[in-house]
């Protein structure tokens, strides 16, 4: 069972994401990346299950032709690897006359060699059908011979420089952009393990070649290998694409002002009524409730507010190392910690009086400036934050 799951999940991931982007595609076809993404997840997305032993026996059973799921299971492989250098090229920019060169070079070198494997299986005689073994079985074979060198050679071009373009364009890749970084990443690996199957598939061919039988390596090493290259692979170019979709940019938001919602919906619960919200309420609707539930907390909290903690707060940012606008970001977090902290308290103690002194509503209106997102980062992970939250802070 884990095995045929293991088949159809890299396609239903790049189903799925063919799903989420249809939109974009349609609205934007003319954009040779939007292209060059329905391209590949639509050549990608069968390939793993028409390898498959069963699909390759359904598929020669169907066809009349011994073999034929040979070339179209090579072919689509093929086209897939310079699809993928296509999208990497385009994704990645530059020179538009240079994309457009490297594009045309990487479709014409690919679509060659797709060409040249259907036409050595039709020059060539396989009569005996391989379910799992045919590069070793017909390694030694004129034409299929070629066929197979010809679908290694190719594979291998594609699988090395995309790994290496990827491996480039993360060392350079702006840090803020996490769906771009975490897709790179995922493909340099996924690339890794489809060399390390393209190696064992080498190696049991040339073994073949040499008069030797490591066909384990390529019925029993390289699967394995490949299955989980194609999985890695796919979900390496899916994430930039999901991540660019309004629903994924809403659902991280949502997902990032968890901390300042968890901090401040008691307090909103307290100076108004919140409206609830049904289980099957859209995730924009969701977003638009956290937002206005923080900003009822921030007004509950408006008294508290006390521009001491944030001046020593902003001069201990400073001290660390960030730049005005992020130390600005910290020391507001930090101000609203003691706030939150003060008011709890004060509860506890029976009063809910604000301190005396505090510069109430200086200190909201430059609250309200800053981005709830960067606000809610600094709450959760700046220890300068958790030590005013404490009531660490020099003047808290």
């Amino acid at each position: 069972m884990s095995g045929r799951i293991l088949l159809f999940l890299p396609g239903s991931l790049m189903v799925l994401a063919l799903l989420i982007k249809a939109p974009a595609l349609r609205r934007d076809w003319h954009k040779p990346t939007n292209r060059a993404a329905c391209a590949l997840l639509v050549l990608g997305a069968p390939i793993t299950f028409l390898a498959s032993p069963p699909t390759i026996a359904a598929v020669n059973r169907l066809t009349g032709v011994v073999n034929f799921s040979a070339p179209l299971v090579f072919g689509l492989a093929t086209a897939f690897s310079g699809t993928c250098v296509v999208l990497v090229l385009q994704w990645r920019g530059g020179p538009p006359a240079a994309v457009r060169r490297a594009t045309r070079l990487t479709t014409a070198v690919f679509g060659t060699a797709t060409a040249a494997i259907v036409a050595l299986f039709l020059i060539g005689d396989a009569p005996v059908e391989r379910l799992e073994d045919l590069d070793t079985y017909y390694a030694t074979t004129p034409w299929i011979r070629e066929m197979i060198v010809c679908f290694l050679v190719a594979h291998t071009v594609g699988a090395a420089t995309l790994t290496a373009l990827c491996a480039k364009w993360l060392r350079r890749a702006d840090r803020s952009l996490r769906p771009l970084r975490t897709g790179l990443a995922l493909i340099v690996f996924g690339g890794l393990l489809d060399l390390a199957y393209l190696a064992a598939k080498w190696a049991s061919v040339a073994a073949r070649w040499a008069g030797r039988d490591w066909v384990f390596l390529s019925t029993d090493v390289a699967p394995p290998l490949a299955s989980a290259a194609s999985l890695i692979l796919g979900a390496g170019f899916i994430v930039p694409l999901a991540g660019g979709s309004a629903a994924w940019r809403d659902f991280s938001q949502y997902r990032g002002l968890r901390p300042l919602w968890k901090a401040l919906r008691g307090f909103a619960s307290r100076s108004v009524t919140t409206v609830p919200l049904a289980w099957w309420s859209p995730l924009g609707i969701r977003l638009v409730h956290r937002e206005s539930v923080i900003d009822d907390g921030l007004l509950a909290l408006a008294g508290w507010f006390d521009p001491a903690v944030r001046s020593v707060a902003y001069e201990a940012a400073r001290r660390q190392g960030l730049g005005e606008a992020a130390a600005s970001v910290v020391a507001d977090a930090a101000m609203l910690a003691a706030a939150c902290r003060g008011r709890e308290a004060a509860e506890r103690a029976g009063t809910a009086q604000s301190p005396p002194g505090a510069v109430q509503e200086d200190a909201r209106h430059r609250l309200d400036s800053q981005p709830l997102a960067a606000l809610a980062r600094a709450f959760r992970a700046s220890p300068i934050v958790a030590a005013a939250g404490r009531g660490a802070l020099a003047g808290g």
